[in-house]
């Protein structure tokens, strides 16, 4: 690791002064519109402060993990509310559009802050936006996530098949965090020696870096374990929205597979920040951004002096040198514990341990699959592809990534013959789309999901083809969930942090590093 440069010392009056400037000019209720609040480390404790209020806390080991204490609060707690079950179900959340942060809610909020700040290359303040706030290229998009609220935090996750209750809708929430443990030990792998959240020895670590806790009460131990787990994601699928679909009987495949297992009511929360490949990479490799390495989709690297962008189309090939050692992933961690198995990536960045990516084609210079136009695909919104340069391109890509779970396990793809994969996973990002371009509620967005439910029921058809269906089990999540912003709620805070004097970077619109 590259040494700090001696010169900066971010412990000293100078900067600490900085960073106060920095957070109250952030914190000038003229912002209150556009920031919920922010995150910062004081010393040995955790601050969160809005223009109500201010938290302090502590964190004290906890066998493997971590509790916290609460040393004291000014005005309201911002992060008072954790409740998971907020603004469940879709009509709830519907009547509640665009939530203040006295009603928001924030699951899991101190794990949440503790774990960001774990990293070497975290900022000095993070700003968390307002549900309301229409950010995203000032503007740009009516869906929108990044926040810890609740909506943008929530994703869905389904669990259904072989070795897995068959509970339907069950209430409580998980993180994103648990599912990889939570896999493994549905494919019977053995706990051995790893490190927990807190970085002690777990002696009971499915992972090498293990945050997250195995979910065993959606587990059926009563029967024997699957041979085979494929996953799904659907980028930026708002859990209400697809849990609603499913019970109108508009995803036939997706309801397929709630009647065959278990969901969770209130979702599974997305770590911070709660955007695309550092989520990705908490669900496949069982640990926080904070830890994994994958910090944001921008951060600044005080050590280097760069900026890391993991999360274009130009650096997702070599996002993963960033990954850090101390982790595995999924594909990696199946293949330990069931040496011998074939562990198959479609479409995903994070696919570091697959024997099969577009991404390694890629990096390896070889030739890649041919994209179909998009008004020739099958499972494709016309009404949408046309206009939607967007949506026609991710339906491309998630064609894609159907072709080659459809390839592989009819044996035979790409010139090679293949067997049964072990661990399968189908990166789908049509969802994301269309859910950020129509916002959550919206006929794309809908239309998006039988896409994709179409798209998963083919998946679903050549495991069944290959007669593996009965010993396979499947999961279903997303890295994020999206929230409606409100288009009217625009604005920057770069003004206000101009105006303070403190020079600044601030990456990923949230991760503000004060005297880069």
């Amino acid at each position: 690791m590259a040494v700090v440069d001696p010169l900066y010392r971010p412990d000293s009056d100078e900067h600490l002064e900085a960073v106060a400037r920095a957070e109250a000019a952030l914190l000038d209720p003229a912002m209150g519109h556009i920031v919920d609040m922010v995150l910062r480390v004081d010393g040995d404790a955790y601050e969160a402060a809005s223009v109500e209020g201010r938290v302090r806390v502590r964190r004290e080991a906890d066998g493997t993990g971590w509790r916290y204490v609460e040393e004291s609060v000014e005005g309201r707690n911002p992060l008072a509310n954790q409740d998971a079950d907020r603004f469940v179900p879709l009509a709830e959340e519907r009547a509640n559009p665009y939530p203040d942060r006295r009603a928001n809610a924030y699951p899991f909020a101190y794990d949440q802050l503790g774990q960001l700040f774990d990293a070497p290359t975290a900022p000095d303040l993070i700003a968390i936006h307002t549900a309301a706030h229409n950010w995203q290229d000032q503007g740009g998009h009516l869906g929108e996530h990044g926040s810890i609220g609740v909506v943008q935090a929530r994703a869905p996750f389904v669990l259904s098949g072989a070795g897995v209750r068959r509970d339907g809708f069950v209430p409580g929430a998980a993180r994103l965090v648990d599912i990889a443990p939570t896999v493994l030990a549905l494919l019977g792998a053995e706990p051995g020696r790893g490190v927990g959240a807190n970085g002690e020895t777990r002696h009971d670590a499915l992972l090498a870096r293990q945050d997250g806790e195995v979910l065993e009460h959606l587990l059926d131990d009563r029967v024997a374990p699957p041979e085979h787990v494929v996953g799904f994601l659907l980028d930026g699928a708002n859990a209400n929205v697809v849990y609603d679909l499913v019970r109108r009987g508009e995803l036939p495949h997706i309801g397929r597979l709630l009647a065959e297992g278990v969901a969770l009511e209130h979702g599974a929360m997305s770590s911070l920040p709660t955007v695309t490949l550092a989520n990705h990479t908490s669900i496949l490799t069982g640990a926080h951004p904070g830890h994994h390495g994958i910090l944001h989709n921008a951060w600044w690297d005080r050590a280097r002096r760069e900026q890391v962008i993991t999360n274009s189309q130009t650096t997702w090939l070599t996002a993963m040198t960033h990954l850090s050692p101390e982790v595995e992933t999924l594909f990696d961690a199946v293949k330990r514990h069931r040496p011998g198995s074939l562990a198959v990536s479609m479409n995903e960045p994070c696919d570091t341990g697959a024997d099969w990516s577009v991404f390694d084609l890629m990096r390896r210079g070889e030739r890649l699959l041919d994209l179909p136009p998009a008004e020739a695909l099958p499972d494709s919104t016309q009404r949408f592809v046309r206009p939607s340069k967007d949506y026609a391109w991710s339906s491309q890509v998630d064609h894609l990534a159907t072709v080659q779970a459809e390839g592989i396990w009819g044996g035979e793809f790409w010139g090679r013959v293949w067997p049964a994969p072990r661990f399968c996973w189908v990166n789908f990002s049509l969802t994301d789309a269309a859910f950020h371009e129509g916002g959550p509620y919206s006929e794309m967005a809908a239309a998006s999901l039988r896409d994709t439910d179409a798209r998963i029921g083919r998946v679903l058809e050549a495991v069944e083809r290959a007669g593996r269906l009965e010993r396979t089990a499947f999961f279903l999540t997303a890295d994020h969930g999206m929230e409606e912003s409100n288009p009217e709620v625009r604005g920057n805070w770069a003004d206000a942090l101009d105006d303070s004097g403190v020079s600044y970077r601030d990456e990923g619109y949230s991760f503000i590093y004060v005297n880069p």
